[in-house]
């Protein structure tokens, strides 16, 4: 199982992030309304540090999304508003980052409405709807994913905590689509500021029950 840890920003939290967590991912956020928002002051610092870089954005430019890539070196974007398939399909073309596309998760999805990004995305994550798309620490009904239909791989995200590893790890065993989780809110001791201890005991959590399983 991936983990990406998103919602990272202080250089000394993510140094102890990466030395005693080591997730495989980790997200910047790079929407201004987001107390999580990492400014352009921070890409000397984050840039260079050795893990691979998610940057999230919504609804943004394309020229800003390459500049960002650029300037903080992200190995993948995360796409966390109502971007079409061709602004997907355009960037595809421009950079060599992944391309991950967020669905909000309502009561339901149209599943035939996501068969336009499959080409070019590396991967879809499933997030809890929110005007404030993301962190809102609250789950979604995960019965809703049980009737996916394609073989692209995705990250489940939407209020995961410590206690969530065992339900995460019995959905893939119904849905082997689900590679991975991507976790923020529930693990912060303020916006942009990560608990290592509890995102180690997550971890553990999740090696230990898949050993189990």
């Amino acid at each position: 199982m991936e983990i990406k840890v998103c919602g990272m920003r202080e250089p000394e939290n993510i140094r102890s992030l990466i030395s005693e967590v080591n997730p495989d991912w980790m997200g910047l956020i790079f929407y201004p309304k987001s107390p999580r928002y990492v400014t352009d002051e921070k890409a000397a610092d984050l840039k260079e540090l050795p893990v691979k870089k998610v940057g999230v954005f919504v609804n943004e430019t394309e020229a800003e999304i390459l500049r960002k890539v650029d300037q903080f070196g992200l190995s993948a974007i995360q796409l966390h508003g109502s971007e079409s398939p061709d602004i997907v399909k355009s960037l595809a073309k421009k950079t060599e980052a992944e391309l991950w596309k967020v669905i909000s998760v309502g009561a339901e999805i149209d599943w035939q409405s996501l068969e336009d990004y499959l080409p070019y995305v590396s991967k879809f994550l499933f997030d809890t709807a929110t005007a404030a798309h993301g962190g809102s620490g609250r789950k979604f009904d995960w019965e809703i994913l049980k009737t996916y239909p394609f073989d692209k791989g995705f990250l489940l995200s939407g209020g995961l905590d410590e206690e969530s590893a065992d339900e995460v790890l019995a959905l893939r065993k119904q849905i082997p689509q689900l590679q991975g989780v991507d976790i923020n809110s529930k693990f912060e001791e303020a916006p942009g500021l990560k608990n290592i201890e509890k995102l180690k005991n997550f971890k553990s959590r999740l090696i230990h029950a898949g050993t189990q399983n």
